[in-house]
C-alpha cells in the first residue's frame, strides 16, 4: 500500500475557503491525500461553510479552525494558499513540499441578505470543488 500524499490548505482565517477545500478534498480525493487546513489568524469555522457543504452531502461539522502552529506535522507534499494574505505570510515548512497559490474570493466577507451571503458561499464552494477535482500535484512548484 502506498502512503497518501499530505496536502495543506492555508488561508488567513481558516473559516471558509481552506475549510471548504479540506472537506472537499477529503470527500472526493481522500483515498489519494491526507488533508489538513490551517490559518495564519484562525477565526473559527464559519457556520455557512458547514451549511453549504451539508447542502451537497458532506458533513464537516467536526472540522475545527486551527493555527498553522497547531498542525500535527510540518512535512507536507503540497502547501496550497487560498488567499493572498496567507500566500504572503505563509511560513517556511521543512521538507520538499511544493507550494502553490490558488486565490478564491472570501465568502465570509460578503455583505448583503442571507440569500446573497449563502449564494457567495455556494459559488466559492463550487469553484473550489472544480479546483479539487482537477488538481494534479505536478501543478505545484517549490515557488509561490
Amino acid at each position: 500500500m502506498t502512503m497518501k500524499e499530505k496536502i495543506l490548505f492555508l488561508c488567513t482565517g481558516n473559516s471558509a475557503r481552506s475549510q471548504l477545500a479540506e472537506a472537499l478534498m477529503r470527500h472526493f480525493r481522500g483515498n489519494e491525500f491526507e488533508v489538513f487546513s490551517a490559518g495564519t489568524e484562525p477565526k473559527g469555522v464559519h457556520p455557512k461553510t458547514i451549511e453549504v457543504l451539508r447542502g451537497i452531502g458532506i458533513d464537516a461539522s467536526s472540522q475545527t479552525s486551527k493555527h498553522i502552529d497547531e498542525l500535527p506535522l510540518k512535512d507536507f507534499d503540497y502547501i496550497i494558499t487560498l488567499c493572498s494574505h496567507a500566500a504572503q505570510n505563509c511560513p517556511v515548512f521543512p521538507g520538499k513540499g511544493a507550494r502553490m497559490h490558488r486565490g478564491f474570493d472570501d465568502p465570509a466577507a460578503t455583505r448583503g441578505s442571507e440569500q446573497e451571503i449563502l449564494a457567495s458561499f455556494r459559488k466559492v464552494r463550487n469553484k473550489i470543488q472544480v479546483f479539487i477535482l482537477n488538481f494534479r500535484g505536478g501543478e505545484c512548484t517549490n515557488n509561490t
